[in-house]
């Protein structure tokens, strides 16, 4: 696949089949995303891939707890309520994702269902937790910068090897229990997780594309006749 024709056409995907992701494809996908930029070649990721009983271990717990009314627990500030053009595209794609799937503004069932999903990481196969050097955490937010580079690789790099994903951070809410049963170390904090699995093409969601900024509303052109 060409590059354009992945950074294109991938979608983020939140329905998946129960087919298992080979290690070695996994491992390729990671080889690939590794050749991310950093910022002065520090490489700060680390690169949780879980599956099986601990990611079941990991589901439940975090369903759990939030059911429970437990306080969200992530390692990093939360971006809080979004205002203006960003709550607008946020309730964009809700719209688009809910009318996919026929959820009913007052069907609070459905609605609490689809949250639910998102705790439970869309129910892949494979979940990868992204992490980096609690060192750094004191260093501003370069760190995450070249986290989200490597994110985007993988996902990138997935989508290439026909593999979908959707960058989760709500299966991370609870960390605790993903650092618990993803036997994460102590020196690293937890920053999001990428769902990752094979399409469910019967699945509607995974038809939604979010609509895009122009070049135009994006980009400013200076110096240039």
């Amino acid at each position: 696949m060409e590059l354009g024709q992945a950074m294109r056409g991938r979608r983020s995907i939140r329905g998946f089949t129960d087919k298992s992701v080979p290690r070695e494809l996994l491992e390729e996908i990671i080889e690939m995303a590794n050749c991310a930029p950093s910022s002065m070649n520090t490489q700060p990721w680390h690169l949780h891939v879980v599956t099986g009983a601990a990611l079941e271990a990991i589901r439940t717990g975090n369903s759990e707890r939030m059911l429970a009314g437990v306080p969200p627990a992530r390692e990093i500030p939360d971006h809080g309520d979004y205002t203006g053009v960003h709550r607008e595209r946020q309730i964009e794609i809700a719209k688009q994702l809910f009318a996919a799937m026929g959820i009913e503004r007052h069907d609070k069932a459905m609605r609490q269902d689809w949250v639910m999903r998102g705790f439970r990481q869309f129910d892949a196969p494979v979940s990868i937790v992204v992490t980096f050097d609690r060192s750094l955490l004191d260093n501003g937010t370069i760190a995450h910068f070249d986290l989200g580079a490597v994110t985007y690789g993988l996902v990138l790099a997935a989508w290439s090897k026909g593999l979908g994903t959707v960058i989760n951070g709500q299966g991370i809410m609870q960390s605790p229990v993903v650092r618990e049963h993803a036997q994460i170390p102590d020196d690293q904090v937890i920053l999001t997780c990428v769902a990752l699995g094979w399409p469910d093409e019967s699945f509607a969601a995974n038809d939604v594309k979010s609509n895009r900024r122009a070049v135009s509303n994006t980009a400013r052109f200076v110096g240039f006749d």
